[in-house]
């Protein structure tokens, strides 16, 4: 097994996770070298195909912390503390996240967040960056990766102790581990797709509540919008593909403009690019990966959506990213001997936790698309929010525990399912006590 101290390390992609795993481990004092396809964002501007804004929060910023940006991100975040509804009538709902007014998730720039990390990677003497590095093949047992330089077409091959595959979805590195006895991998596709518009400013303003994620939930489809620095809002569709609310559905400018017009009426004056960007943004797909294990021997390991892709409901993808880049820390810092138990933990333990929030982001697709403005879905919220400003250490909602705290994934399903059976008990005993009090004050009438 290699001692970590003087250990080699390749990282394939220098996105969200692989710039910040390169930035903390250049912190160690780790030789780091990170290779990325795209070019480099800071010279040739972000360029990424994927939404230009992102949801931080707690476990996120814990991450940052660590690498010491989590104050220069939040200088440039907008919070949003609640979601405001939309209704087809233009009537506007709106929904605190949390009891603590200091409970906020955080818009930021995906481009601005990448420029950020990588700044602070190349500013760390052990990390050298590449891009326009194309990775061809990956030889998980020297461990080395073989690249094409895309700018000479030369052939170039990075070897280390340890690879990291940070590569996103469609990660190369794990292709590669696809290839090796007893790997479990499975994709699944949601039938939605997504398009961003934009909102821009009006008269120098926000179009829009800045301090609010906003939601156009119309049952089996919705749009969202997130605020940017320059007081404009990144609206998102999340459609299917098809049928009569598809996609496909909307081809000509007639009909763009009539379905939002009848669906989406309090949108269409902000939307003055609305046509013009729905026909030239591409859709995009929204899978979700899961894998076992997550890393190889002492050799390889895979963080972020190269181990766990998600759909974006949650806002989690990014900080369940940086969670894993928290964790593979916390384990050098408990382990500190060699690769091979450093990773064997990271693995074991993430890997229940990426699975769980596959499965919170799936089932807040369902509530934000179709329960958001239900009645009695807004009396389940302030019935929560009620329990935990009475009750704060017994009742916990659960979106509170995955956005504003750092408690694994996978025990806050298991808390707040608990929870919500010792409220159950809990109504059940009052109603019988209360019942049981009448038939005595009955009888004793």
């Amino acid at each position: 097994m290699t001692n970590i101290d003087g250990s080699r390390v390749i990282i394939v992609g220098a996105g969200l996770g692989g710039a910040l795993l390169a930035c903390r481990l250049g912190q160690r004092g780790v030789q780091v070298e990170v290779y990325e396809r795209r070019p480099d964002p800071r010279r040739a501007g972000f360029v990424g195909g994927r939404s230009i804004n992102l949801a931080l929060s707690t476990r996120g910023l814990t991450a940052l912390r660590r690498v010491g940006l989590a104050d220069a991100v939040l200088a440039d975040a907008i919070p949003m503390r609640g979601r405001m509804m939309h209704a087809p009538d233009g009537r506007l709902t709106y929904q605190a996240y949390s009891k603590n007014r200091d409970d906020a998730i955080q818009s930021v720039s995906r481009g601005g967040l990448n420029v950020t990390l990588l700044d602070a990677a190349e500013a760390c003497d052990s990390v050298r960056l590449f891009f326009g590095h194309r990775c061809e093949e990956v030889d998980l047992d020297r461990p080395a990766v073989t690249f094409i330089d895309e700018a000479s077409d030369a052939t170039v091959l990075a070897e280390g102790d340890l690879v990291v595959g940070a590569d996103g979805a469609y990660s190369a590195v794990r292709t590669r581990l696809q290839r090796t006895d007893r790997f479990e991998y499975a994709q699944s596709y949601l039938a939605h797709g997504y398009k961003e518009v934009s909102f821009p400013p009006v008269d120098g303003e926000f179009a829009l509540e800045p301090n609010a994620l906003h939601i156009w939930p119309r049952g089996g489809y919705m749009m969202i919008a997130l605020p940017n620095p320059d007081r404009s809002f990144t609206g998102t569709l999340f459609w299917p593909y098809t049928g009569p609310h598809g996609f496909d559905a909307l081809q000509t400018p007639d009909q763009i403009r009539a379905y939002f017009s009848s669906q989406f009426p309090d949108a269409v004056p902000l939307l003055p690019r609305l046509v013009e960007e729905y026909q030239s943004n591409p859709t995009g797909s929204l899978v979700t990966i899961r894998c076992d294990p997550w890393h190889y021997e002492d050799r390889v390991v895979l963080i972020g959506d190269a181990a766990h892709a998600i759909v974006p409901f949650y806002g989690q993808g990014m900080n369940a990213a940086f969670e894993d880049c928290s964790v593979l820390d916390e384990c050098l810092d408990r382990r500190g001997a060699t690769w091979g138990s450093v990773l064997a933990e990271y693995s074991a333990s993430r890997k229940e936790n990426g699975d769980a929030i596959a499965e919170l982001a799936m089932e807040n697709f369902i509530e934000m698309r179709d329960r958001v403005s239900s009645p009695l879905f807004l009396l389940r919220k302030r019935v929560e929010h009620t329990l935990h400003r009475w009750f704060p250490r017994w009742f916990v909602p659960l979106y509170n525990m995955v956005t504003f705290t750092n408690i694994p994934y996978a025990e806050t399903a298991k808390r707040a399912a608990r929870q919500w059976r010792r409220l159950q008990i809990a109504t059940l005993f009052i109603l019988a006590v209360t019942a049981v009090l009448a038939i005595l004050l009955i009888k004793w009438w």
